[in-house]
């Protein structure tokens, strides 16, 4: 199960990407997108999160970087559940949890 932070947006792909890989490594967008087989916009619009990570990105970048292809989705699905709760937390909070003991 994912935890989603709750005081703050969580980290994005992007973000990850970005900060934990490409400047500790000084690895450009050009670079790693040239090495994985994408385009530089997908890279690009991925580390400017204007794109989020599919399993194929996740299946390159693990690769590419030694990690699993799950780090990644599992980065973009906290993204995309935060972005759901926020929106839709007041409808949310008004679900009553299932219980075999509550009568209908």
């Amino acid at each position: 199960m994912v935890n989603i932070p709750t005081n703050r947006p969580p980290t994005t792909p992007g973000e990850m990407l970005r900060e934990e890989f490409l400047e500790p490594m000084g690895l450009t967008q050009k670079q790693l997108a040239n090495d994985i087989g994408v385009s530089y916009q997908r890279v690009n619009e991925l580390i400017n999160n204007k794109r989020g990570i599919t399993p194929s990105t996740a299946l390159r970048l693990g690769k590419y970087f030694g990690t699993s292809p799950d780090f990644w989705l599992n980065l973009q699905r906290a993204n995309d559940l935060y972005a759901v709760l926020k929106k839709e937390q007041n409808e949310i909070d008004k679900i009553k949890p299932f219980s075999l003991f509550t009568e209908r």
